[in-house]
């Protein structure tokens, strides 16, 4: 069959802000094993331009592909714009059959379903093998009803799904299609040529709030030698400078992860490793930071989340404002970088507690700071906790967590955001914190910090031009519950658990 992957464009600061592109990665991970199996694939990566409406149906058209699969990382706030595309394909080309991907489909394909006929079908869960075994059937004319872990429309266009598939025991076991895209169009961290990549899968912690946790329904983790293995290949065959990792926690298993480091230090490339863990996880291993450094992580993401215990225990992170600092020092003694998230907009906030958390953020002292407003997913407990507050941003797309979405008790969105802006500045241009940008010893850090000094300046003025003369959503809307649905927190896992071990689990966990 003729199959398009289309990467929808998004309408996130972040993505219309920076110079440089990251691939899609899960569209990849699709695209391998359907190349596997016969078909002719390619891409389309809206994200360049980014692609107006008319361009995206006429490229998507071009070939008069059989099935256009689209899949975005952002999936809620591109929903809007995947709808849109979806249904302008199918008024324009009837006979194509739409087959969407992705987290936010995942948990409402029953409105995506029954709301609009732009969509035939849902792939709920990962997709490699979902996506193989539903193009099977369309191909050979089987019954939908035997492929796992999809949604469609029966005879009399009600919408129904399948029983759930099986989380991928062996993350091996698929290949990525990069054959799909022209490594030299995407880049990262200041023009290196870059990708992203998942070590693992899931997240073995508790945090009420996470809208991935249950969608990878279990923790695991590729074989440490072939990750490290292919790492090496893109650079030497590619060129790729810098991997992007794409997982919640890939520090989970210290075995499995040092495994990973001293593969990567036997492969002797020199490939720059960004990524998300736990605070908790860098304490843990004080002892192999050298390790990190020395197998290419320059910079970490850490979930913070909130500098308040209180506010931490609310949404069950499990860690604790001592060890978020001393993680902060730790990866700073070794060269790598600190990037600290901080969630605002919870219910009960006041002015006191900005004012503290920044007091907070000065003690932990990180490399770079992003701030990010609490943003609710329905299939999460921490929805049931929200169900009843009041949704002041009814555009969907601004549902990316660089937008209040939900009124606050005590504060004005006004207050917040001119808050939360004042507070970046601050942290950012403090003398210590300008003297590690243009003064850090090491240079490719440097340039590192420089890069993204840049970008955050012209995001900041961006966000205020956006703030003061776009947004017009202050009046009061309906509860969470009316705007989204009942909560869906019995269905967070959306796979069954896998139904064996990857091989290194035993020997790594």
């Amino acid at each position: 069959m003729k199959i398009v992957l289309l990467n929808p464009p998004h309408t996130a600061i972040g993505s219309r802000i920076p110079d440089d592109h990251l691939p899609p990665l899960g569209l990849l991970a699709v695209g391998g094993p359907l190349i596997d199996d016969g078909h002719a694939v390619r891409l389309i990566d809206c994200e360049f331009g980014p692609l107006g409406f008319e361009e995206i149906v006429a490229r998507v058209l071009d070939d008069c592909p059989d099935l256009l699969l689209i899949g975005h990382s952002g999936s809620t706030s591109a929903h809007p714009t995947a709808k849109r595309i979806a249904s302008d394909v199918r008024m324009t080309a009837p006979s194509v059959r739409v087959i969407y991907g992705g987290v936010f489909p995942t948990y409402h394909w029953r409105e995506v379903l029954s709301e609009s006929g732009a969509f035939d079908y849902v792939v709920r869960g990962e997709g490699e093998e979902t996506v193989r075994r539903l193009v099977r059937a369309l191909s050979s004319l089987e019954p939908l009803s035997e492929v796992p872990g999809i949604a469609y429309r029966d005879d009399d266009g009600v919408a129904l799904a399948t029983r759930p598939t099986e989380a991928i025991a062996n993350l091996d076991a698929y290949r990525i299609g990069w054959e799909l895209i022209e490594h030299r169009h995407y880049s990262y961290w200041g023009g290196k040529r870059a990708v992203v990549l998942q070590f693992s899968r899931g997240c073995p912690h508790l945090c009420n709030y996470c809208g991935q946790r249950g969608f990878w329904t279990r923790w695991r983790h590729r074989d440490p030698v072939a990750f490290a293995k292919e790492i090496a290949r893109l650079h030497r065959e590619e060129g790729v400078e810098l991997i992007n990792l794409a997982d919640e926690n890939p520090t989970s298993s210290r075995k499995g992860w040092l495994a990973f480091l001293n593969a990567m230090i036997a492969e002797n490339v020199p490939v720059q490793i960004v990524g998300s863990t736990r605070a908790d996880d860098i304490v843990r291993d004080a002892d192999i930071l050298h390790l990190y450094r020395k197998a290419g992580v320059v910079r970490w993401l850490l979930g913070m989340e909130n500098t308040d215990d209180a506010t931490l225990k609310l949404i069950k992170k499990g860690g604790t404002t001592t060890s978020d600092r001393q993680a902060i020092a730790l990866l700073r003694q070794h060269d790598i970088l600190s990037m600290a998230t901080w969630v605002v907009g919870f219910e009960e906030e006041r002015l006191s507690d900005l004012w503290r958390g920044f007091r907070q953020l000065l003690s932990y002292d990180p490399d770079q700071i992003q701030a990010l407003y609490v943003t609710p997913h329905r299939w999460t407990p921490f929805f049931g906790l929200a169900r009843d507050r009041t949704v002041i941003e009814p555009d969907m797309r601004k549902w990316d967590y660089k937008h209040q979405v939900l009124k606050m008790k005590h504060l004005h969105p006004v207050v917040l955001f001119l808050s939360v802006k004042l507070i970046e500045v601050a942290i950012q241009a403090r003398p210590k914190a300008l003297a590690r940008v243009l003064l850090h010893r090491d240079p490719q850090q440097r340039h590192s910090m420089r890069w993204y000094t840049r970008m955050g300046r012209r995001v900041w003025f961006h966000e205020l031009y956006e703030f003061a003369f776009r947004r017009r959503h202050f009046a009061a809307g309906p509860s969470l519950e009316v705007f989204w649905g009942a909560p869906q927190e019995a269905e967070e896992e959306s796979m069954l658990p896998p139904r064996r071990r990857h091989p290194s689990d035993s020997a790594a966990a």
